[in-house]
């Protein structure tokens, strides 16, 4: 019978091992620390040393120093767990870091991502349409096997604690042991180690899990920071002088993640720019993000700070060029096909089109093109007063380039139907990215048309900028937000355009031309955007204005 004594033992043998594994059953809480950060160490951290070995080959020289890092940061993982773990918080913050670090592992590994702060900043931004493209069974594998079972296996163990002082004092001595050995490889490699502190600061970006704590710590910090703060109130003097009797309507549109390399506008092979080649506009060719990341750029090409200046708490707590407007008495409106203004718009209409209920134009997902629909009927309804248009772009965001352009779009084959990158080709993906800048090229045009349309009544002009640009592959590197001091050109490098319509009263486009190959960033927008609309205040800097400087 199936039901014998022998598989009732088998049975409960397997209960039991389910219940409580065998080789887990009992430990001591430095045990478990040491385990775990040994874990953590050997198997979350394949970009980590991936990248030590590109800068320190592995030869006879450099062999003591890399035998010597994993203990060395196994070290500090392990101090971090001493530190925090104590009787009733040890299971919970293991198992919730062992999860964690699964998922920075697969980044890591998978894009050459590094976890600092602007990129949690990313991640606590993202909406749930962005987080489904990044969904893969790669990373449903890395979550399985480096964070779920791990985690269970955790749960289900028995901590084994001693009386209070004895505890206590091992934990101590799980302390000093630690920090001795770490002082003695340091001691002993001093040489290696001072030029990896030194020069090297971007590899120990790639530390899991320590790395993405420490930044997990700032950016808390810094959303204190920004959140217990007033709002700076700025251009206060903000008016329309009374000689400007003509009205303006001026659509800025934000891209999103496209490099200019990219554009045949400036030079690119490949005709990227069929139907903006065809009208008379400027393109920026040597135009600059503030960062890397939208959570990042977007706050700073609309502040008053430059980007040396710039961080998000500043950002956040201080009003942007768009306060400056409305308290001029522009009209100001703004349509997002993004995740969100990450805060620029908070003061003004603000519109979302990431749903079918609000955008006409949606498939697979809503299409930039629909912030376009009722955008006429907005400007006839307000008779009076000029008026200035946001427009965000979903543009190139990635990985899943395939999705932001209509099929119709798919000129460059084969693309890549992945957002696993690394499953492609470099054709493939580039292809997929280029189909997407084509899709921005006709709907820049449309904005174009847009405004063409309603030039009898209004100086009209468009001003778009990328907020960052984009890694392909190149150097192992994809997707963006990689500090800016490592950050390759192809991240921070962002075409721009400037189109002017024919009863904009500055329209030299001889004299805007002279400006093409002439560096800007992001830090010029702000100014831009006031000589745009012709506001007098305190706040405007005309040698920053891309249009008006050098008159």
């Amino acid at each position: 019978m199936w039901y014998n004594r022998g598989n009732i033992q088998a049975f409960n043998f397997l209960s039991k091992m389910i219940k409580k594994p065998f080789f887990f059953n009992q430990i001591s809480s430095s045990s478990l620390i040491i385990i775990t950060a040994s874990f953590l160490t050997a198997f979350t951290n394949v970009a980590f040393f991936s990248n030590i070995v590109a800068i320190y080959p592995l030869n006879l020289k450099n062999i003591g120093f890399l035998v010597s890092l994993p203990w060395f940061f196994g070290g500090l993982t392990l101090l971090l767990f001493a530190l925090i773990c104590h009787k009733y918080t040890i299971k919970p913050v293991i198992i919730t870091i062992l999860i964690i670090s699964s998922f920075s592992a697969y980044f890591m590994d998978s894009y050459n991502t590094i976890i600092d702060d602007s990129m949690i900043r990313n991640i606590v931004d993202t909406d749930v349409a962005e987080a489904l493209d990044l969904l893969s069974i790669r990373q449903l594998l890395y979550f399985v096997f480096l964070g779920v079972l791990p985690a269970f296996l955790v749960y289900r163990v028995d901590i084994v604690y001693r009386s209070g002082w004895s505890e206590f004092a091992a934990r101590i001595k799980l302390i000093v042991l630690t920090l001795v050995g770490m002082s003695v490889l340091v001691f002993i490699l001093s040489d290696f180690y001072t030029s990896f502190f030194r020069e090297h600061k971007s590899l120990r970006f790639y530390a899991n899990p320590v790395y993405y704590l420490y930044s997990s710590g700032k950016f808390i910090h810094g959303q204190y920071q920004s959140q217990s703060a007033s709002l700076q109130q700025i251009g206060l003097d903000a008016k329309i002088p009374a000689s400007d009797i003509h009205r303006e309507l001026i659509i800025f549109v934000v891209g999103e993640t496209v490099r200019a390399d990219r554009f045949s506008l400036n030079g690119y092979s490949r005709e990227t720019n069929p139907l903006l080649k065809q009208e008379t506009l400027l393109s920026l060719s040597n135009f600059w993000s503030c960062g890397t990341s939208t959570a990042v750029s977007v706050p700073c090409m609309f502040s008053i700070y430059n980007s040396s200046e710039f961080d998000i708490e500043k950002g956040r707590s201080t009003e942007n060029v768009l306060d400056v407007l409305d308290r001029a008495g522009v009209n100001l409106l703004w349509l997002d096909n993004n995740s969100s203004s990450k805060g620029v718009a908070d003061r003004i209409p603000y519109e979302s089109y990431r749903s079918p209920d609000v955008n006409s134009e949606c498939d697979i997902e809503c299409r930039d093109i629909g912030m376009l629909r009722k955008l006429q009927s907005y400007i006839s309804e307000h008779p009076t007063g000029d008026i200035f248009i946001v427009l965000h772009q979903m543009g190139n965001h990635g990985p899943a380039y395939y999705k932001r352009y209509p099929p119709e779009f798919e000129r460059f084959t084969p693309a890549c139907k992945t957002n696993q990158l690394e499953d492609c080709s470099v054709e493939a993906i580039n292809n997929a990215y280029d189909n997407a800048i084509l899709y921005t090229d006709y709907f820049l045009s449309q904005v174009i048309e847009l405004l063409k349309r309603n030039n009898e009544s209004f100086e009209t002009g468009m001003f778009y900028v990328s907020d960052h640009g984009e890694s392909l592959g190149e150097s192992g590197f994809y997707l963006h937000g990689l500090p800016n001091f490592i950050a390759p050109d192809s991240q921070r490098h962002v075409p721009a355009i400037l189109w002017l319509g024919e009863s904009y009263g500055d329209a030299d486009y001889d004299l805007l031309h002279s400006k093409r190959n002439q560096r800007y960033t992001h830090d010029n927008i702000f100014h831009t955007i006031l000589g745009f609309m012709e506001i007098e205040s305190s706040v405007y800097d005309k040698d920053l204005d891309i249009i008006h400087a050098d008159d």
